[in-house]
């Protein structure tokens, strides 16, 4: 059990204008420091476009949505399957063309 809290660890984020305690893995800690600033960023971003126009709650939404976007468009660019795919037709065509040259 001690062995356990030595790799968590307790701390304080400053997201936009709230402090929000956490405890996370220790290893973790840059993520979720880093986080917390990319979130502050963009939401202070959409705070001075739509702030007055648009409800608190809509503009964290739009923070949220636009993480999530840049989240997905990087998840499908590293999307290896059609490359796998490719490769292991090719792998086939090779080893079947070996395989005739043996016989």
């Amino acid at each position: 059990m001690a062995e356990q809290n030595k790799d968590r660890l307790h701390i304080r984020l400053h997201v936009y204008d709230e402090e929000i305690e956490v405890v996370i893995n220790r290893e973790d800690e840059e993520y979720y420091r880093s986080a917390a600033k990319l979130i502050t960023e963009r939401y202070n971003g959409y705070a001075q476009r739509f702030k007055g126009r648009k409800t608190d709650h809509t503009i964290a939404l739009m923070t949220l949505v636009d993480i999530a976007l840049t989240y997905q468009k990087e998840r499908a660019s590293n999307d290896t399957l059609p490359y796998d795919n490719v490769l292991a037709r090719l792998t086939s065509e090779i080893e079947a063309v070996l395989g005739e040259q043996k016989t």
